[in-house]
């Protein structure tokens, strides 16, 4: 039975319409896509500059039929309530609503009509049916975090169930851990590992020093497609040599699309179907490829919240083998996540405090900024940029999910700050660690 898609139509996401689209837009040749792609780009502005309040105030003295003079979004110009961003006739019960990480620094909650969210995974089947993997059928392994509270716990889980996955947690990443996990792969069947970066790196590491090769316990496993976390091309032969099985590098951000997935070309493909990606100099003109810029991306399906020129906090490089209906990410700088190393001698993913910082993103946009630093085995420091201080109550909130998450005996101090420092490229990071 088809659970995963069954899920979705259940929840009002029109997936097989949202797969017709797809497989229109990917049978145009190439002039009729380019049409396409200016088509769509234009219908995108012409409604949220009709139908979204939010969005007109942005626009100012822009020409539509100008792009470059299109202004260009940041997260900043997000951080005000939701409701005050959705366009005419959606609302929070008729749309997919969600949060992002926060990875960059700047957290802010979001806003998907329900048919760009089934064009969202109507890409995401396509890409992973490049390398044979059926969500509907495919066991997965997947090294996610997961809430811990008694209710976000059990509707992971439910999604897990529904999603036919089995779930790893990434907040311990000790031998004793990752020995129960091997377990695992030698009684089901998985077909694909799934997760993020770090945290599967640990897990080919402990195989490595066990000289065990996965699918040969697994002889189901087929690929491991690792996200949210630089890659890099050590971890990767790591990677493949640990699990004998080819590693696919996915890139992403929750408020957008699926925006880059490695073909079996080995190329980091960019969605030209549901995005329009740019690189962008600092003047916010387009470079040439091969020329690093800041990544600039446009929803072309999204109905419900303007995503149009958004300035996602990436620095990356267009390959000049792209093409505009194939274009190709050369190079992605940045987002890597430091291993939190704790007094206990645990191990756990970066990644943790995105699950505890959740505590203090809210949406009335009062936490603008934070980023979190490691400064040795216990103590760490919250800097945040806010319109008022944390309260007590907040901090004790964080400090309890700490001990929940990670272990008891943390040192946390935080420091309210009128703005972050940010690397020379502009990128915040939002954990890093002087323990490594």
């Amino acid at each position: 039975m088809n659970l995963f898609d069954l899920s979705l139509r259940i929840n009002g996401y029109p997936l097989k319409r949202a797969i017709r689209e797809l497989n229109r837009i990917q049978a145009l040749g190439e002039a009729a896509f380019e049409a396409f792609l200016n088509a769509q780009k234009t219908e995108i502005i012409r409604y949220h500059l009709s139908h979204n309040s939010f969005y007109k105030s942005l626009f100012n003295n822009a020409i539509e039929s100008n792009w470059n003079s299109i202004p260009v979004m940041t997260k900043k110009d997000l951080q005000i309530p939701l409701e005050k961003r959705l366009s005419e006739g959606f609302t929070l019960r008729n749309s997919y609503i969600n949060k992002t990480s926060g990875s960059s620094g700047d957290p802010f909650i979001f806003a998907k009509d329900k048919f760009c969210h089934a064009m969202t995974w109507a890409v995401i089947q396509n890409r992973f049916g490049w390398f044979d993997i059926d969500f509907n059928t495919s066991k997965q392994a997947r090294f996610y975090g997961i809430p811990l509270d008694k209710k976000g716990y059990f509707k992971e889980r439910l999604k897990d169930k529904l999603s036919n996955r089995l779930r790893f947690s990434v907040f311990d990443l000790s031998d004793k851990a990752l020995e129960q996990h091997l377990e695992y792969f030698n009684r089901i069947p998985f077909v694909y590992i799934n997760g993020y970066t770090s945290s599967i790196v640990q897990f080919a590491k402990f195989l490595d020093r066990k000289q065990l090769v996965l699918n040969k316990i697994c002889p189901a496993l087929k690929a491991c497609v690792v996200t949210s976390e630089m890659l890099f091309e050590q971890d990767k032969q790591l990677m493949e040599s640990a699990f004998g099985v080819p590693i696919i590098n996915e890139y992403g951000a929750s408020e957008l699309d699926l925006i880059a997935f490695e073909n079996p070309q080995n190329e980091w493909q960019l969605n030209s179907e549901t995005l329009f990606i740019e690189i962008l100099d600092e003047k916010n003109n387009p470079v040439p490829d091969g020329t690093e810029g800041r990544i600039v991306i446009t929803s072309l399906y999204n109905k419900a919240h303007p995503f149009i020129r958004y300035d996602i906090g990436d620095i990356g490089i267009k390959s000049k083998s792209s093409t505009i209906q194939q274009p190709i990410l050369k190079k992605l700088i940045g987002r890597t996540n430091d291993l939190v190393i704790l007094p206990s001698g645990k191990k756990a993913a970066g990644l943790t405090f995105y699950y505890i910082t959740k505590r203090i993103i809210e949406d009335d946009g009062n936490v603008k900024e934070f980023v979190i630093e490691q400064q040795t085995k216990e103590k760490f420091h919250i800097r945040y940029v806010s319109d008022c201080e944390l309260t007590k109550a907040q901090m004790n909130n964080i400090t309890q999910q700490v001990e929940i998450y990670l272990e008891s005996g943390l040192v946390i101090a935080y420091e309210r700050c009128a703005r972050l420092d940010r690397s020379n490229r502009g990128k915040l990071k939002q954990f890093s660690s002087k323990v490594n």
